[in-house]
């Protein structure tokens, strides 16, 4: 039976967007705390910032000391991220220089936590004035009001896609010391846009290289797919108007035995990274939703003994990852 509390409360009309939507049921709100920015345990990072305001950033904690480490390190990663610098993609203009303002001397990780800073250069605030009064249409404008009573009305706040470059210097870090440690390398391109799918069997996982993948603007290792997936994004772009895609990763020499069960599986920790990128709405890892068009004995990965005398898989619809553990 519903409570005289609850009746109330769902007899009550919501205020009008106009007289300020962040103020629904403020005086009754439960208080809720802003958390949700830390990722990881071991090597943790916290991403901080917002889209216009002084600046976007992380800190690392868990870097082992004694890695050589610069901005350098992490500055061509955070230029392949940025914005506006090519014809396909939004025209904000930022440098997307970095600070590393702490955790190192004289080159060298010291094993304390890492801060690197990122400023906002072009900062156009004043772009997101209709934005006060009236909410976009699948952005966080709505949900922030709606959790918090409050939000950044300048562009997209913590939702914006600027979070990402703490990732990415954060990133940039791990993937230099996964490549000293263990020989690690991660690769990434765009395998599909729209309606413009790379067929599977257009790259080789075990060859693909990085300049194959840097040599267009589309990141497509592909030369005939990334023109086609180029032409359809400029068909859009003219009439005002976007699409998505996908991004197809790969990591390669990984050792065994990462992962753990049940919550913190390899493939689950993968998916909650990826899917709290802005935007995001799909994760797979093997074959994905396409192994449901496979009977158990067809999707299987066969083991065989190689020639150095180790256990391997003839295929890899698994993703690299058996129950839980690569």
């Amino acid at each position: 039976m519903t409570s005289p509390a609850l009746r109330k409360r769902a007899s009550t009309k919501s205020p009008s967007l106009s007289n300020g939507a962040r103020r629904i049921a403020c005086g009754r709100r439960t208080e809720v705390k802003a958390a949700g920015n830390i990722f990881g345990d071991y090597f943790q990072v916290a991403t901080y910032g917002e889209s216009h305001g002084g600046g976007v950033g992380c800190v690392i904690s868990g870097c082992p000391p004694r890695i050589p480490l610069t901005e350098e390190d992490m500055q061509p990663d955070l230029d392949r991220r940025r914005r506006g610098h090519s014809g396909i993609n939004t025209p904000r203009k930022e440098t997307d220089t970095c600070q590393i303002l702490s955790g190192t001397y004289e080159g060298m990780t010291t094993g304390t936590p890492i801060h690197v800073f990122v400023p906002n250069a072009d900062q156009r605030g004043r772009d997101y004035n209709d934005t006060t009064n009236a909410y976009r249409p699948s952005h966080a404008d709505l949900t922030y009001d709606l959790k918090y009573g409050v939000r950044s009305v300048q562009g997209g706040g913590r939702a914006s896609a600027r979070e990402t470059i703490g990732r990415v210097a954060a990133g940039a870090l791990a993937k230099k010391i996964l490549k000293l440690k263990s020989g690690v390398e991660i690769l990434a391109f765009v395998s599909k846009v729209h309606q413009v799918v790379l067929p599977e069997d257009a790259v080789d996982y075990e060859t693909v290289t990085l300049d194959q993948i840097e040599s267009n603007i589309c990141r497509c290792p592909d030369p005939e797919y990334a023109e086609k997936m180029i032409a359809a994004i400029d068909k859009v772009r003219i009439d005002g108007n976007s699409i998505g895609g996908v991004v197809t990763c790969i990591a390669r020499n990984v050792p065994r035995g990462l992962g753990t069960p049940v919550f913190d599986k390899l493939e689950a920790l993968l998916a909650k990274a990826m899917l709290s990128l802005p935007a995001s709405k799909g994760f797979e890892i093997g074959s994905g939703f396409a192994g449901t068009d496979l009977t158990g004995s067809e999707h299987n990965d066969e083991f065989y003994m190689d020639e150095t005398g180790n256990v391997r898989t003839r295929t890899n619809r698994s993703g690299g990852v058996q129950v839980f553990i690569l």
